[in-house]
């Protein structure tokens, strides 16, 4: 199974958007099913197989998440994240104003989903699949 080291080095090699697609299938190779990442204190939670499960500790000092969660607001922010328009701490402060608790990457349904407060799924984002 998988360790808290193998998945830090794998997200180590992300530095934009565009190394995404290639971290999502390392970390599948190594048995990842999926990933919680917690918007209010950086927290992820790694999910494998018949319950396995490890967590990171969290890498910002906790921020608050917005109750009023707005869907077109957190696809704007995406998009420009991806354009290279914001760093990643940037992008979690922007998307906790627009009231993401957390998103997941399901790397077996090869999306990453956004979801509010209250558990319910605002965006959910297509990850390229390097091998079409």
């Amino acid at each position: 199974m998988f360790t808290l080291q193998q998945m830090k080095t794998a997200h180590a090699k992300v530095k934009s958007g565009a190394d995404f697609p290639a971290y999502v299938q390392e970390i599948k190779q190594l048995g990842l099913l999926h990933y919680d990442f917690m918007v209010r204190d950086g927290r992820t939670i790694y999910h494998g197989p018949n319950g396995f499960q490890i967590s990171g500790d969290p890498i910002y000092p906790e921020k608050p998440i917005s109750t009023a969660s707005s869907p077109p607001t957190v696809k704007r922010i995406i998009a420009d994240h991806q354009q290279g328009k914001s760093d990643f701490l940037t992008f979690c402060t922007l998307v906790a104003d627009a009231g993401v608790k957390k998103w997941v990457v399901d790397t077996r349904a090869m999306v990453c989903t956004y979801y509010s407060l209250s558990g319910i799924g605002m965006v959910a984002e297509p990850i390229p699949d390097l091998y079409y």
